[in-house]
Protein backbone atom coordinates (compact mmCIF):
# COMPACT_ATOMS: atom_id res chain seq x y z
CA UNK A 1 0.00 0.00 0.00
CA UNK A 2 1.18 3.16 -0.99
CA UNK A 3 -0.14 6.64 -0.86
CA UNK A 4 0.01 7.55 -4.77
CA UNK A 5 0.89 10.74 -6.99
CA UNK A 6 1.67 11.74 -10.12
CA UNK A 7 3.46 9.45 -12.37
CA UNK A 8 7.10 10.02 -11.79
CA UNK A 9 5.88 9.79 -7.58
CA UNK A 10 3.93 6.50 -8.56
CA UNK A 11 7.25 5.20 -10.66
CA UNK A 12 9.29 5.59 -7.92
CA UNK A 13 7.49 3.38 -5.88
CA UNK A 14 6.69 0.70 -8.50
CA UNK A 15 10.89 1.14 -9.44
CA UNK A 16 11.46 0.35 -5.63
CA UNK A 17 9.29 -3.43 -5.79
CA UNK A 18 10.91 -4.66 -8.93
CA UNK A 19 13.63 -6.63 -7.19
CA UNK A 20 10.85 -8.05 -5.06
CA UNK A 21 8.56 -9.19 -7.99
CA UNK A 22 11.30 -11.91 -8.49
CA UNK A 23 11.24 -13.27 -5.40
CA UNK A 24 7.48 -13.08 -4.46
CA UNK A 25 4.23 -12.02 -5.83
CA UNK A 26 3.91 -8.51 -5.59
CA UNK A 27 0.67 -5.91 -5.96
CA UNK A 28 0.53 -2.21 -5.11
CA UNK A 29 -2.39 -0.50 -4.29
CA UNK A 30 -2.31 3.30 -4.69
CA UNK A 31 -4.28 5.43 -2.95
CA UNK A 32 -5.04 6.75 0.61
CA UNK A 33 -6.18 3.13 1.64
CA UNK A 34 -8.38 2.93 -1.28
CA UNK A 35 -10.88 0.11 -1.20
CA UNK A 36 -10.96 -0.51 -5.27
CA UNK A 37 -7.28 -0.68 -5.48
CA UNK A 38 -6.56 -2.78 -2.45
CA UNK A 39 -9.85 -5.04 -3.35
CA UNK A 40 -8.06 -5.61 -6.95
CA UNK A 41 -4.31 -6.02 -5.51
CA UNK A 42 -6.11 -8.90 -3.56
CA UNK A 43 -7.62 -10.46 -6.35
CA UNK A 44 -4.61 -10.52 -8.26
CA UNK A 45 -2.58 -12.38 -5.77
CA UNK A 46 -5.80 -15.06 -5.74
CA UNK A 47 -5.46 -15.75 -8.62
CA UNK A 48 -1.83 -16.38 -8.90
CA UNK A 49 -2.41 -19.08 -5.75
CA UNK A 50 -1.48 -16.88 -2.90
CA UNK A 51 -3.20 -18.03 0.22
CA UNK A 52 -1.33 -15.33 2.76
CA UNK A 53 -1.10 -11.75 2.08
CA UNK A 54 1.63 -9.35 3.96
CA UNK A 55 0.21 -5.94 3.38
CA UNK A 56 3.04 -3.54 4.31
CA UNK A 57 2.07 -0.01 4.76
CA UNK A 58 4.43 2.24 2.66
CA UNK A 59 3.73 5.17 4.45
CA UNK A 60 5.90 7.57 6.67
CA UNK A 61 3.81 7.31 9.30
CA UNK A 62 2.27 3.92 10.39
CA UNK A 63 -1.37 5.78 11.90
CA UNK A 64 -1.73 7.01 8.58
CA UNK A 65 -5.29 5.58 7.06
CA UNK A 66 -4.88 2.49 9.67
CA UNK A 67 -8.51 2.83 11.21
CA UNK A 68 -9.56 2.20 7.86
CA UNK A 69 -7.24 -0.11 6.73
CA UNK A 70 -8.12 -2.07 9.83
CA UNK A 71 -11.74 -2.03 8.97
CA UNK A 72 -11.39 -2.69 5.05
CA UNK A 73 -9.53 -6.17 5.67
CA UNK A 74 -11.70 -7.31 8.29
CA UNK A 75 -9.33 -7.01 11.60
CA UNK A 76 -11.63 -4.41 13.00
CA UNK A 77 -15.68 -4.60 13.18
CA UNK A 78 -15.85 -0.73 13.46
CA UNK A 79 -15.96 1.53 10.63
CA UNK A 80 -13.54 5.23 10.93
CA UNK A 81 -16.33 8.30 11.05
CA UNK A 82 -14.78 9.38 8.06
CA UNK A 83 -13.33 7.11 5.17
CA UNK A 84 -11.63 7.95 2.24
CA UNK A 85 -12.87 6.47 -0.92
CA UNK A 86 -10.42 7.12 -4.07
CA UNK A 87 -10.10 10.92 -4.17
CA UNK A 88 -12.84 11.71 -1.70
CA UNK A 89 -14.24 11.21 1.71
CA UNK A 90 -17.05 9.21 2.69
CA UNK A 91 -19.25 8.88 5.93
CA UNK A 92 -17.71 5.69 7.11
CA UNK A 93 -20.19 3.81 7.31
CA UNK A 94 -20.90 3.60 3.94
CA UNK A 95 -17.43 1.52 3.30
CA UNK A 96 -17.84 -1.88 2.96
CA UNK A 97 -15.12 -4.79 4.27
CA UNK A 98 -12.62 -5.98 0.88
CA UNK A 99 -13.86 -9.66 0.19
CA UNK A 100 -11.04 -11.29 1.76
CA UNK A 101 -9.77 -14.69 0.89
CA UNK A 102 -7.37 -15.77 2.53
CA UNK A 103 -4.99 -14.80 5.87
CA UNK A 104 -4.11 -11.19 6.08
CA UNK A 105 -0.96 -10.17 7.61
CA UNK A 106 -0.94 -6.47 8.32
CA UNK A 107 2.16 -3.87 9.28
CA UNK A 108 1.12 -1.04 11.38
CA UNK A 109 4.47 0.68 11.69
CA UNK A 110 5.57 3.37 9.10
CA UNK A 111 9.41 4.38 7.70
CA UNK A 112 9.19 7.17 9.93
CA UNK A 113 12.01 6.27 12.89
CA UNK A 114 13.25 3.43 11.23
CA UNK A 115 16.75 2.49 11.05
CA UNK A 116 16.34 2.39 7.11
CA UNK A 117 15.17 5.70 7.13
CA UNK A 118 17.75 7.22 9.03
CA UNK A 119 20.79 5.59 6.55
CA UNK A 120 18.73 7.40 4.02
CA UNK A 121 18.82 10.57 5.39
CA UNK A 122 22.48 10.70 5.89
CA UNK A 123 22.92 9.83 2.33
CA UNK A 124 21.01 12.59 1.17
CA UNK A 125 22.57 14.97 3.84
CA UNK A 126 25.92 14.05 3.11
CA UNK A 127 25.60 14.38 -0.82
CA UNK A 128 25.01 18.40 0.07
CA UNK A 129 27.27 19.00 2.75
CA UNK A 130 30.56 19.93 2.25
CA UNK A 131 31.37 20.86 5.76
CA UNK A 132 28.88 19.56 8.71
CA UNK A 133 30.01 22.06 11.30
CA UNK A 134 28.88 24.60 9.05
CA UNK A 135 25.48 23.07 8.03
CA UNK A 136 22.00 23.38 9.39
CA UNK A 137 19.59 20.77 8.23
CA UNK A 138 15.84 21.06 8.39
CA UNK A 139 14.20 17.82 7.84
CA UNK A 140 10.03 18.46 6.68
CA UNK A 141 7.80 16.11 6.75
CA UNK A 142 3.43 16.42 5.60
CA UNK A 143 2.28 15.92 9.23
CA UNK A 144 -0.70 14.48 10.41
CA UNK A 145 -4.14 15.71 11.43
CA UNK A 146 -4.12 15.10 15.34
CA UNK A 147 -1.98 16.79 17.40
CA UNK A 148 -1.24 13.43 19.08
CA UNK A 149 -0.48 11.27 16.00
CA UNK A 150 1.63 14.40 14.81
CA UNK A 151 3.84 14.35 17.69
CA UNK A 152 3.99 11.16 17.58
CA UNK A 153 5.62 11.60 14.28
CA UNK A 154 8.01 14.15 15.38
CA UNK A 155 9.67 11.90 17.80
CA UNK A 156 9.83 9.23 15.02
CA UNK A 157 11.60 11.59 13.60
CA UNK A 158 13.91 12.28 15.76
CA UNK A 159 15.97 9.08 15.79
CA UNK A 160 17.04 10.44 12.37
CA UNK A 161 17.91 14.11 13.51
CA UNK A 162 19.66 12.20 16.39
CA UNK A 163 22.12 10.70 14.10
CA UNK A 164 22.69 13.15 12.07
CA UNK A 165 23.27 15.35 14.73
CA UNK A 166 26.33 12.30 16.31
CA UNK A 167 27.77 12.70 12.83
CA UNK A 168 28.72 15.81 13.42
CA UNK A 169 26.05 18.05 11.31
CA UNK A 170 25.74 21.77 13.37
CA UNK A 171 22.09 21.79 13.73
CA UNK A 172 19.21 19.55 12.82
CA UNK A 173 15.73 20.54 13.46
CA UNK A 174 12.38 18.66 12.30
CA UNK A 175 9.01 20.19 11.46
CA UNK A 176 6.25 19.00 9.99
CA UNK A 177 3.48 20.99 7.81
CA UNK A 178 0.67 19.66 8.26
CA UNK A 179 -0.24 19.90 4.72
CA UNK A 180 -3.94 19.42 4.40
CA UNK A 181 -5.15 21.39 7.58
CA UNK A 182 -5.58 24.91 7.04
CA UNK A 183 -5.00 26.07 10.54
CA UNK A 184 -2.01 24.36 11.61
CA UNK A 185 -0.53 24.37 8.39
CA UNK A 186 -0.52 28.52 8.70
CA UNK A 187 1.10 28.43 11.98
CA UNK A 188 3.57 25.64 10.58
CA UNK A 189 4.38 27.64 7.84
CA UNK A 190 5.45 30.48 9.55
CA UNK A 191 7.48 28.02 11.79
CA UNK A 192 9.61 26.51 9.07
CA UNK A 193 10.16 30.12 7.44
CA UNK A 194 11.38 31.66 11.06
CA UNK A 195 13.81 28.25 11.67
CA UNK A 196 14.92 27.98 8.26
CA UNK A 197 16.10 31.66 8.04
CA UNK A 198 17.55 31.76 11.65
CA UNK A 199 19.40 29.05 10.67
CA UNK A 200 20.76 30.48 7.02
CA UNK A 201 22.27 33.71 9.65
CA UNK A 202 24.10 31.27 11.58
CA UNK A 203 25.50 28.38 8.99
CA UNK A 204 26.81 29.01 6.13
CA UNK A 205 24.80 26.14 4.21
CA UNK A 206 21.05 24.91 4.92
CA UNK A 207 19.89 21.63 3.79
CA UNK A 208 16.16 21.02 3.75
CA UNK A 209 15.11 17.42 3.84
CA UNK A 210 11.88 16.56 2.44
CA UNK A 211 10.71 13.35 5.22
CA UNK A 212 8.68 12.09 2.67
CA UNK A 213 8.28 8.90 0.36
CA UNK A 214 8.43 10.98 -3.10
CA UNK A 215 9.00 14.38 -4.33
CA UNK A 216 9.96 17.57 -3.01
CA UNK A 217 6.27 18.12 -2.12
CA UNK A 218 5.15 22.15 -1.78
CA UNK A 219 8.40 23.10 0.41
CA UNK A 220 9.57 25.13 -2.49
CA UNK A 221 6.58 27.38 -1.93
CA UNK A 222 6.97 27.37 1.77
CA UNK A 223 10.07 28.83 1.70
CA UNK A 224 10.57 31.00 -1.19
CA UNK A 225 12.64 33.82 -0.91
CA UNK A 226 15.22 31.80 1.42
CA UNK A 227 18.37 30.65 1.35
CA UNK A 228 18.60 26.81 1.17
CA UNK A 229 19.87 23.94 -0.78
CA UNK A 230 16.79 21.20 -1.19
CA UNK A 231 17.64 17.43 -1.22
CA UNK A 232 16.23 14.63 -2.04
CA UNK A 233 13.31 12.21 -0.31
CA UNK A 234 13.42 8.78 1.00
CA UNK A 235 12.73 7.28 -2.58
CA UNK A 236 14.58 6.44 -4.92
CA UNK A 237 17.44 4.48 -2.78
CA UNK A 238 17.29 0.56 -2.36
CA UNK A 239 17.24 1.09 1.45
CA UNK A 240 13.42 1.50 1.26
CA UNK A 241 13.15 -2.12 -0.97
CA UNK A 242 15.17 -3.53 2.61
CA UNK A 243 12.69 -2.11 4.31
CA UNK A 244 9.86 -3.21 2.50
CA UNK A 245 11.44 -6.63 2.31
CA UNK A 246 12.24 -6.83 6.37
CA UNK A 247 8.67 -6.04 7.40
CA UNK A 248 7.15 -8.57 5.17
CA UNK A 249 9.36 -11.17 6.71
CA UNK A 250 8.67 -10.18 10.01
CA UNK A 251 4.85 -10.72 9.46
CA UNK A 252 5.11 -14.05 8.19
CA UNK A 253 8.20 -15.39 10.59
CA UNK A 254 5.56 -13.96 13.29
CA UNK A 255 3.16 -16.38 12.05
CA UNK A 256 5.80 -19.27 11.98
CA UNK A 257 5.77 -19.10 7.79
CA UNK A 258 9.37 -19.02 5.87
CA UNK A 259 10.02 -15.78 4.48
CA UNK A 260 10.89 -15.70 0.57
CA UNK A 261 12.74 -12.38 1.01
CA UNK A 262 14.70 -13.30 3.73
CA UNK A 263 15.70 -15.31 7.09
CA UNK A 264 13.64 -15.05 10.08
CA UNK A 265 15.53 -13.58 12.78
CA UNK A 266 16.06 -17.34 14.49
CA UNK A 267 16.80 -18.67 11.43
CA UNK A 268 14.39 -21.23 11.74
CA UNK A 269 13.45 -23.29 9.10
CA UNK A 270 9.86 -22.80 8.26
CA UNK A 271 6.77 -23.71 5.76
CA UNK A 272 6.14 -21.33 2.79
CA UNK A 273 3.77 -18.57 3.21
CA UNK A 274 2.41 -18.96 -0.73
CA UNK A 275 0.79 -21.85 -0.07
CA UNK A 276 -2.90 -21.35 0.25
CA UNK A 277 -4.32 -22.15 3.34
CA UNK A 278 -6.65 -24.22 4.44
CA UNK A 279 -9.00 -22.23 6.12
CA UNK A 280 -9.72 -18.60 6.03
CA UNK A 281 -8.02 -16.26 9.12
CA UNK A 282 -7.39 -12.63 9.40
CA UNK A 283 -3.98 -12.06 11.91
CA UNK A 284 -3.69 -9.01 13.74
Amino acid sequence: MAHGGGPEWNGSVDAALAGLRERIPVALALGMANPHTLQAALDSLHRRGVGTVAVVRLFISGASFLHQTEYLFGLRPDPPERAMAGHRMVVGNDLSPLEVRGRILLERTGLAGSREAARILKDRVAANAADPTETGIMLIAHGMGSERANRDLLEMMEAGARDLRSAGYAEVRTATLREDWPVPRARAEREIRTAVAEMGRHRSRVLVVPYRLSGFGPYAQVLDGLDYVPTGSLLPHPLVTDWIAARATDLFCAVRLESPLGPCPDGTQLPSPLRAPSGISRSR
